[in-house]
């Protein structure tokens, strides 16, 4: 059986399918999401509390530079072989260089469901690999038009360091860090056992979008759809690879790899609408959203777990 938080999804997936009138406000939508990245702040800064250490950094640059070679693999694959144009093959190449905290949320209730050993520092490699990736992709669009200035690279710079996730994240595991699991249990315990429901209704909510951006199929971009749904498994053995090489625990190299194999939906679409405008965002929606965060929920993230055990790790 999977994961019961996957259930959900799969609940608001085939109410979507069968056209229900189940919905989520958005208002719930917004808090749901805010809590859920605040939380997953949180668990990495009570994890990181008095763990630091120079490895840990040296990881992390690694995971850094993982994120920005996924949009330079990427790049050329989309335009000559998917025949995307040149910036919706940035922004596709930006949504997947970047990193789902939803994905992020279902690996983390997997491995410690299982009792995997988890690095404290996995929750900053969400912010690790989303700002490189997104940049770089950014960055190759503007080359391919020649069109690159300083002091749109700053606007860009701001417009990522800046988006709510990213505040939510690196404040949450500032908080959980400088004050631990004994200090801030007045506040982060709650957050943080309340963290399976939360993060089960915004799959509930998930599921619905994802039905949304499937009903109809756009079967004339064929193409993109068998990308959306192998490329989550080409992604995913790179990110265990990595994993294996700087020799993370299984936990990590779990989360690491569904990371890797995910496409973003929140910090993506906000910094490529106001970067690439030519980008036709529904698509990536459809390819990230749509297709390759149901195969990494409920195939993915299980059978990234059974290689593992099959290679011992």
């Amino acid at each position: 059986m999977p994961d019961i938080v996957v259930m959900f999804f799969l609940l608001g997936l085939v109410a979507g399918l069968v056209k229900s009138d189940l919905t989520i406000p958005k208002a719930a939508y917004d808090t749901l999401s805010l809590l859920l990245m605040l939380t997953i702040g949180l668990k990495g800064g009570m994890a990181l509390h008095g763990n630091v250490s120079v490895s840990v950094i040296q990881d992390l640059l690694a995971v850094a530079v993982l994120g920005a070679l996924i949009p330079l693999i990427l790049m050329p694959l989309l335009m000559r072989v998917i025949r995307l144009s040149v910036a919706d093959s940035a922004s596709m190449a930006a949504h997947y260089g970047s990193v789902s905290a939803g994905t992020f949320a279902v690996a983390l209730a997997f491995a410690e469901g299982l009792q995997l050993t988890i690095s404290p520092e996995v929750t900053l490699y969400l912010v690790m690999m989303e700002l490189p990736a997104i940049v770089v992709a950014i960055i190759l669009y503007r080359r391919y038009c020649g069109a690159q200035t300083a002091a749109s690279m700053r606007g860009l710079w701001h417009e990522t360091l800046t988006n709510r996730g990213v505040i939510l994240l690196v404040g949450g595991v500032i908080i959980g860090l400088l004050y631990g699991p004994q200090e801030g249990a007045a506040v982060t315990d709650l957050l943080t056992n309340a963290f399976k429901v939360v993060l089960a209704l915004f799959l509930l909510e998930m599921g619905l979008t994802a039905a949304e951006t499937l009903r109809p199929i756009p079967w004339q971009h064929w193409r993109l759809l068998c990308f959306a749904v192998i490329a989550p498994f080409l992604l995913g053995a790179i990110g265990m690879v990595t994993g294996l090489l700087l020799d993370l625990p299984a936990g990590s190299v779990l989360i690491l790899t569904a990371l890797t194999a995910s496409a973003s939906y929140i910090a993506a679409p906000a910094a490529i609408r106001a970067a690439i405008p030519d980008a036709n965002i529904g698509l990536a929606m459809l390819a990230a959203l749509g297709l390759t965060f149901p195969v990494n929920v409920i195939v993915g993230i299980p059978l990234y777990h059974q290689i593992l055990q099959w290679l011992g790790v």
